[in-house]
């Protein structure tokens, strides 16, 4: 990133305004909307520009060390996840008013709205040049997706009132439970989820166990490849070697007569 900044300053600056701007870019594009809309926002422009550019440019690098200072780096990650609630809840407003029974947009959009940022990473890699499918965020869903998915399912739920909570006393509970889990694995530097031990049980019930799949199709493969031509226990090679060296043979001795 440093050395990006210092020879492609503009793939640079982009590279920042899609981690601002990338869940408001996602949900207008999937509401139909203006893409570039936001960046009528001056204001916002100006901020986001002249903390990009204090990061990468200020003397004796500053800037980046006080925001890296862990307790000034914990108030502004749970800064981070009250701001993200609230555009969970505010995109799920927004689609419903547009679409009022389609459930899978509402949840689209506040999950775009929540997550937007990790979900555009890889137009952020082809800005910087690099192209890492295996990284998609999909494919390896982080804690802050995950959470925005499922934050976005209740809120939907809330929104056709199919779950019988106030707005308020659902963006206060989900409020704190994703600023104490985002505090404490920053804290302590964990890259781990709280959802990994519930979806450890669920998921081998729900989508079966990915190990037993495997282990099954190399079974199969294996009693196959058992009896196949490019077995390693067959004796077709073998024949097939062997029916070579005595043809070459046969071949010498015409010459030679």
């Amino acid at each position: 990133a440093v050395e990006l900044s210092r020879h492609h300053p503009m793939a640079s600056w982009l590279c920042a305004m899609l981690h601002c701007f990338g869940s408001y870019i996602l949900a207008d594009l999937l509401l139909g909307e203006p893409v570039i809309d936001y960046f009528s926002n001056n204001s916002s422009i100006l901020l986001a520009s002249a903390v990009w550019y204090l990061i990468f440019f200020c003397p004796l690098d500053l800037f980046y060390k006080c925001v890296c200072f862990l307790p000034v780096k914990l108030v502004f990650v749970a800064m981070k996840e009250v701001v993200r609630v609230r555009k969970i809840a505010v995109g799920i407003h927004h689609a419903h008013h547009h679409y009022h029974h389609g459930w899978f947009i509402m949840i689209a959009t506040g999950w775009v709205k929540g997550s937007g940022v990790t979900l555009m990473s890889n137009l952020e890699q082809l800005l910087r040049g690099v192209w890492k499918p295996e990284t998609n965020e999909i494919l390896h869903m982080s804690f802050p997706t995950k959470a925005s998915l499922y934050g976005a399912i209740l809120f939907t739920l809330q929104q056709t009132r199919w779950l019988p909570v106030s707005k308020a006393s659902l963006i206060f509970i989900f409020t704190m439970f994703m600023v104490s889990c985002k505090v404490f694995l920053t804290a302590t530097h964990s890259h781990s989820s709280p959802f990994d031990v519930l979806e450890a049980y669920v998921c081998p019930v729900l989508f079966g166990s990915a190990s037993g799949g495997n282990h099954h199709h190399n079974n199969h493969g294996g009693s196959q490849g058992g009896s196949g031509p490019g077995s390693p226990h067959s004796p077709l090679p073998t024949k097939s070697k062997e029916e070579l060296s005595e043809g070459s043979r046969k071949k010498k001795t015409k010459k030679a007569d």
